[in-house]
């Protein structure tokens, strides 16, 4: 099974390096490619060689949800419907407002607490979110703005909890 590497740390990515025979500092290299310029694909990673490009294209992977469905409000609102796992449907929202752009996203498919006022609860509890789920609704949402990212393309500010599921029931992630 490959690895994600979409939902490591630099410390973990370092290490899964070592775990390859690599240099650690290829981790960092490629955490920028993943992380900071929103490349997916290890063969357009230019400061790696070819040979650390197919070593890694057999090991690893970049995988993120897959979108569904997206609507922009006439407001400038941006939903996503994404699909994570094995077809489970999670949402996330972009609220623009002045500068700022805050991206909702879900830490749960579905949630079992239930709230009175929240349509989420009465489609009931599915799973916890991994955390490869949960970085890659943000990198969605920033690859939606343009690939290669640059500073003029990134566009999410904040970063609230506030899609599907409850937060704290999904600690660990």
């Amino acid at each position: 099974m490959k690895v994600n590497l979409i939902g490591l740390n630099q410390k973990d990515l370092e290490k899964f390096f070592l775990s390859l025979g690599e240099k650690s500092f290829r981790s960092k290299q490629v955490y920028q490619w993943i992380h900071q310029k929103g490349v997916s694909d290890f063969h357009a990673m230019t400061n790696i060689s070819k040979e650390l490009q197919e070593k890694l294209s057999e090991n690893a992977e970049i995988s993120a949800p897959k979108v569904v469905l997206e609507k922009d409000s006439k407001d400038g609102t941006r939903k996503w419907v994404l699909s994570v796992g094995e077809g489970d449907l999670v949402e996330m929202v972009l609220i623009p407002e002045g500068k700022r752009a805050t991206l909702c996203i879900s830490s749960q498919v579905g949630c079992a607490v239930d709230c009175s006022f929240c349509a989420t609860g009465k489609q009931g509890f599915s799973r916890n979110l991994e955390l490869s789920e949960i970085i890659g609704q943000l990198w969605v949402a920033e690859n939606s703005f343009g690939v290669p990212r640059d500073h003029a393309n990134k566009k999410v500010t904040n970063v609230v909890m506030m899609g599907m599921g409850e937060p704290l029931l999904n600690f660990e992630a």
